[in-house]
């Protein structure tokens, strides 16, 4: 239990939320334009599910990231990295 604390601590804390609300932003916005762009631009009907987890899976993605670089940070340099 103390573990999933941490991770969500990480998650919620040091700007993460904000770096991962551009990033889904940035990225969902070009994946929708992609993949519904001819909805979006009203030539079709918008699949409103796809278009909320096409922003939700890069918020998720940027944030795994965030949080795992934190937790290997904290474990301390991998054997045999050179670091």
């Amino acid at each position: 239990m103390a573990r999933r604390r941490k991770i969500w601590h990480l998650a919620t804390a040091n700007g993460v939320p904000v770096r991962s609300l551009w990033v889904a932003l940035v990225v969902g916005s070009i994946l929708n334009l992609i993949n519904q762009g001819d909805a979006l631009l009203g030539a079709a009907s918008v699949d409103w599910i796809k278009l909320l987890l096409t922003y939700l899976v890069p918020y998720c993605v940027s944030t795994y990231g965030a949080v795992s670089v934190q937790l290997a940070a904290e474990r301390g340099p991998i054997a045999g990295s050179g670091a």
